[in-house]
């Protein structure tokens, strides 16, 4: 595990609890998971998110990750309609199972993206 001085954590993100992260441009969210989060499960060998036109309610949980150490649950960090996921994650989808950690790491797609809907496009960030 990484010292918390090597964990990669951007000023510019909001983080939630759970570890999830947002990083809202007008009404569009990127949605990730902090670096601390996938440093404890190890090596990520499955994503399951939802579909494109799905929507949330902050808190809602909408998908799973899987590690060689557990299964754990993604939840909403804010209220919206998914407008695309990161393909780059398919792959875990269609039964190829190796580790995931580096497209998880890629910020400008995270999980994917959320229209947010909250008033004036500012949601309910954590």
């Amino acid at each position: 595990m990484k010292e918390l001085n090597e964990l990669n954590l951007p000023e510019d993100l909001k983080y939630a609890e759970d570890h999830e992260w947002v990083n809202l441009t007008g009404d569009i969210a990127k949605i990730g998971i902090s670096d601390y989060a996938q440093d404890q499960l190890g090596d990520i060998v499955f994503v399951e998110l939802p579909g494109v036109g799905d929507s949330f309610a902050k808190g809602d949980e909408f998908g799973t990750l899987e590690s060689v150490k557990a299964v754990s649950e993604l939840y909403m960090p804010v209220g919206g309609e998914i407008t695309a996921i990161n393909e780059a994650l398919e792959c875990s989808r269609n039964g190829q199972r190796r580790s995931l950690r580096r497209r998880l790491d890629d910020r400008d797609q995270g999980l994917g993206c959320i229209r947010n809907r909250g008033p004036h496009g500012q949601g309910r960030l954590p």
